[in-house]
């Protein structure tokens, strides 16, 4: 039986192990940490239940197909339910905006609270689809690296369409064109941060990211996002694949250009296929001694991060909902800020996800728990310290403000997660939540391959490499990397 092992229990690693898995190898994971996730992990405090990283559950067909992969019932395993709003919107001057999972109810919301049409959501909404239809079997589908990708009627037809994805201007620009209100524009051009990038800056063709929402909806895991992983990690169980916590990787082996396996806390384990769901950049200046290292792709713009406040609140908000933005009243210089100055604005767009809405015991009676986040840009050395505190305090009295009451004297707990401790809880360089950034009209062919074309047997999943980062874009690396083994 051949052997195969997997660096790495994110999300884009167990997904790999249990495809692989079904293919007939023997498959074992090797995790840094003291448990699987990666960034989708979880922690407790004072009774409240937090999930730590991704918080937004889009896409569930990419979860179930591994079960059904495999043979299994997904309903025996996982479960979740659909949300009529997908997330509410407040700013500053009152104006709240729920977003519907319903494509008229939202677009006569949007027409209702804003001076925008009802046609022009309509219409937006169907370019969005538009573009999905055009790069879903060329770009997030199949390898970008590999001539025989782009050899096949789909491909072709995708390819004399190039034009209509919209590549050439920015996503703000695109916005704007189609939207009046400012409302409008800063609730599309958000859907640049689900990978990190910057609207003012990203192609248009990022306005893909609103069909996943409004077309294939959001969801809520029984259980919480971390249930994702655990019914995961049960699966990959069951079909035989054994998982090593507390195991850092030190080396990748190669002889003569072949994989033999990886070395671990003095220990040699052989393996014909390894695949790193290791951030590519630690894999290269980590575990690949004496490889020369892709500058080129290594050193590209890296995504924005985040500042995390875990919140145990000890008072119910019934206006709150589960997944929640107070928007910036000057977008563009909050960007600004990020991608120009490396630093964190003064007003900045605030999310809080609070599951205790959907899972009562994650909070206690007649407490909430906010996983409260705003975007930060990556570390470069930046005194975070002194970042952390002043964000906290503008985070504390936008809040405030918005909702009519000190929430200073709510949060009887508190833990935070900064760029610096991303990166090193979860090896993301730099703290980096996507890699590199999508910020170029060739961005999508400049991420790195899902497999290295110099080591045989070598393979990289998860959202540092194509096609992106994000729980759907994970998982699809993890099929890529698997129809590439064959």
């Amino acid at each position: 039986m051949s052997k195969a092992i997997i660096i790495g229990a994110g999300i884009a690693g167990i997904a790999a192990s249990i495809r692989l898995a079904v293919k007939g190898y023997q498959v074992q994971v090797f995790e840094a940490a003291s448990g699987p996730g990666g960034k989708l992990s979880e922690n407790m405090q004072n009774g409240y239940r937090f999930d730590t990283g991704p918080s937004l559950f889009t896409m569930p067909q990419y979860v179930n197909e591994l079960f059904l992969l495999a043979g299994k019932n997904p309903e025996a395993y996982f479960n979740f339910k659909k949300l009529d709003t997908v997330c509410k919107y407040f700013y500053e001057d009152g104006t709240r905006i729920e977003a519907f999972a319903d494509r008229e109810k939202f677009a006569e919301e949007i027409a209702s609270k804003t001076s925008d049409s009802y046609e022009s959501v309509v219409n937006f909404l169907d370019k969005s689809k538009t573009i999905y239809e055009i790069t879903n079997p060329v770009f997030l589908e199949r390898s970008l690296h590999k001539f025989s990708s782009y050899f096949n009627l789909r491909t072709l037809k995708s390819l004399l369409r190039f034009p209509e994805i919209d590549a050439f201007r920015s996503m703000n620009s695109a916005i704007a064109k189609n939207f009046r209100d400012s409302k409008t524009i800063r609730f599309f051009n958000r859907y640049a941060t689900y990978n990190g990038s910057n609207p003012y800056r990203a192609p248009a063709t990022l306005n893909v990211i609103p069909h996943f929402e409004q077309h294939f909806g959001a969801y809520f895991p029984t259980g919480g996002m971390y249930a994702i992983v655990s019914s995961l990690v049960k699966l990959a169980i069951d079909l035989g694949v054994v998982f090593h916590y507390n195991s850092y990787v030190n080396e990748i082996l190669v002889n003569e250009g072949y994989i033999t396996g990886i070395s671990t806390g003095g220990e040699l384990h052989n393996a014909d296929i390894v695949v790193s769901n290791m951030d590519v950049w630690y894999t290269y200046n980590r575990l690949l001694k004496g490889y020369k290292a892709p500058e080129r792709i290594l050193n590209q713009e890296r995504s924005s991060s985040a500042l995390i406040f875990y919140w145990g609140i000890n008072k119910s908000f019934p206006e709150l909902d589960l997944h929640n933005i107070f928007f910036s009243e000057n977008y563009h210089e909050e960007f600004r800020q990020i991608w120009e100055k490396k630093s964190v604005y003064k007003d900045p767009t605030i999310y809080i996800n609070i599951t205790s809405k959907y899972k009562r015991d994650d909070a206690p009676e007649g407490g909430e728990n906010w996983f409260t986040m705003i975007n930060v840009p990556a570390n470069n050395g930046q005194d975070w310290d002194t970042l952390i505190k002043e964000a906290r305090q503008n985070i504390i009295e936008k809040l405030s403000r918005n909702l009519g009451v000190d929430i200073s004297q709510f949060i009887s707990c508190e833990s935070v997660l900064d760029p610096r401790t991303i990166d090193s809880g979860t090896f993301s360089y730099q703290g980096s939540l996507y890699g590199s950034s999508s910020n170029s009209q060739f961005a999508a062919f400049l991420r790195h391959a899902n497999f290295s074309s110099d080591i045989r047997g070598l393979y990289f999943a998860g959202g540092s490499v194509h096609p992106g980062g994000g729980i759907p874009l994970a998982l699809l690396s993890a099929k890529i990397v698997s129809d590439l083994i064959g």
